[in-house]
């Protein structure tokens, strides 16, 4: 479907970013060049009449996106965790893009969910409400088992929409080829990578059984964490098309004189907040990477209640601990070991000088300790350090970027339940308690049990394998193996350099 047929769309695109005042926008940000920008004015000059007028009052690019539909919306917000690709300011502008539509009918509803679970709606609900939220994807109803009597959220896929959004999308992969064939320098930006990770994420939202997947181990992973609740997923009611969870009853994060009127400790919730959002990312390494108000309740006990999870993160256990020594490193002022953690990383190229590196993250650091408690920032940290390393030569990193761009939103929730927190007092006893249980001697022998549990996982393959590597090394490859010395190696002749590649071995399966 990635043909000609797809230049309208990219026409009325054109119109509307021209129509809004978002072309310059986006063109700035990207810092386009001369070329690209002419092509762009003569895509979207003439045909601006032809563009969408969106709502006025919001700003530029989001009025833009807003006006052109759920794709476009859903495509700006995938963009606001890529400040990489976007810049900081636009990414900044994308992360408060509203994602409300008008909601589809009730009997639409009942429709869709009747033919994805084969049920008899009015069977299964005694309930079925109007939608209580409408987003570019989807719609939630709240509903009432009547076997039990529970009530329930239903999300429900808008009719027709994975057809939308594949026309859309490849009105997208048109775009990025056109830009990178005007601008040889966009390439850098890997525009037709962007495109293909947004399909990713998007072809992930259309199928609920993914989010409800998703849902289930993030109720695993914090299961213990007193105080922050992960609705059940009923699977029996679930499907592709439409997800049943637990209803959620509290109030929103963002209505702070319903908090005060509940009784609720904000300064508590704040601490809550953000701590648990430490742990999922550093002790789990899966962590929720949509945090905003809208997607957090607090319940009547004072239980913080997260709900969507269309969009999660995740980090391997090496990255969460050089995450944490960086931070750590930063908590005690140690910036020699923090610049040290990068070259161990492979994150700075090892040509490059560690002391003046160091120096160079002493820059970064010293400003932020050296202001008010309620100023210091982890986000802001994180933001200066990716300049600075960025400038050292170090490569993107998307997870990274995802967990910065996730810090920044739950750091400003928990800003707005307590304008007076210190971010840093607050992080330093989740990764004081990561480094000790993650770095040290108890995480060496831990390291060395999960080898053995490798090793032994392979023992009916060791003596083959180092068999091959020690004929291997006795005659290369272009020299006929004897056939009388393959037979007579064996576990008793190798002796102690036998021991020796056998850690080898498990060195390459680690």
């Amino acid at each position: 479907m990635r043909g000609p047929h797809n230049f309208w769309r990219l026409i009325r695109t054109g119109a509307t970013f021209e129509r809004t005042g978002a072309m310059s926008v986006v063109l700035d940000a990207f810092r386009a060049p001369a070329s690209l920008r002419m092509a762009a004015r003569v895509l979207g000059w003439p045909f601006a009449p032809l563009g969408l007028k969106g709502d006025m009052s919001m700003p530029p690019a989001t009025r833009a996106l807003t006006a052109l539909g759920p794709a476009y919306i859903k495509f700006g917000q995938v963009l606001s965790t890529r400040p990489d690709v976007v810049g900081d300011d636009l990414a900044r502008q994308l992360s408060v893009l509203q994602d409300k539509l008008p909601p589809f009918s009730v009997e639409e509803a009942k429709a869709e969910v009747a033919r994805e679970l084969e049920i008899d709606v009015d069977e299964v609900f005694s309930e079925f409400s109007a939608p209580v939220a409408a987003a570019s994807i989807a719609q939630v109803h709240m509903a009432r088992l009547a076997s039990t009597g529970e009530k329930v959220a239903i999300k429900v896929l808008r009719p027709g929409i994975e057809k939308a959004f594949r026309k859309d999308i490849d009105a997208f992969y048109l775009t990025a080829s056109l830009i990178e064939t005007l601008s040889p320098a966009s390439r850098r930006l890997r525009p037709n990578d962007v495109i293909t990770h947004f399909e990713g994420v998007v072809m992930g939202e259309l199928d609920l059984r993914l989010e409800a997947s998703a849902a289930a181990e993030f109720a695993a992973t914090t299961a213990n964490d007193e105080g922050f609740v992960v609705p059940r997923v009923h699977w029996g009611l679930s499907g592709r098309r439409v997800m049943t969870m637990d209803w959620a009853e509290g109030v929103a994060a963002s209505d702070l004189a319903a908090i005060d009127a509940a009784g609720h400790d904000k300064s508590d919730l704040a601490a809550r907040i953000l701590q648990g959002f430490l742990k999922q990312a550093l002790r789990d390494g899966y962590f929720h990477a949509d945090m905003h108000q809208g997607n957090l309740k607090i319940s009547a006990e004072g239980e913080i209640i997260a709900l969507d999870f269309g969009i999660m993160g995740r980090i391997d256990e090496y990255t969460r601990r050089v995450y944490a020594e960086i931070l750590y490193g930063f908590i005690r002022k140690d910036y020699h070991r923090v610049a040290e953690v990068h070259f161990e990383a492979g994150y700075v190229p090892a040509d490059r000088d560690i002391d003046e590196f160091a120096r160079a993250l002493r820059a970064v650091g010293e400003p932020i300790f050296g202001m008010d408690a309620t100023r210091i920032s982890m986000a802001r940290l994180l933001n200066y350090l990716f300049e600075v390393t960025e400038k050292f030569g170090m490569e993107t990193r998307t997870e990274l970027i995802l967990l910065q761009r996730t810090m920044v939103v739950v750091e400003g929730v928990a800003r707005s339940l307590d304008p007076h927190i210190n971010i840093w007092d607050v992080a330093h006893p989740v990764v004081e308690d990561y480094i000790k249980k993650s770095i040290g001697p108890r995480a060496a022998v831990r390291d060395l049990v999960r080898t053995g549990q490798v090793l032994a996982r392979f023992g009916p393959r060791l003596p083959g394998l180092v068999e091959k590597i020690l004929v291997e090394q006795m005659h290369p490859p272009q020299v006929p193996v004897p056939v009388p010395l393959r037979t007579k190696l064996n576990w008793a002749a190798l002796g102690a350099g036998g021991m020796a590649l056998v850690a080898v071995v498990v060195a390459s399966l680690g």
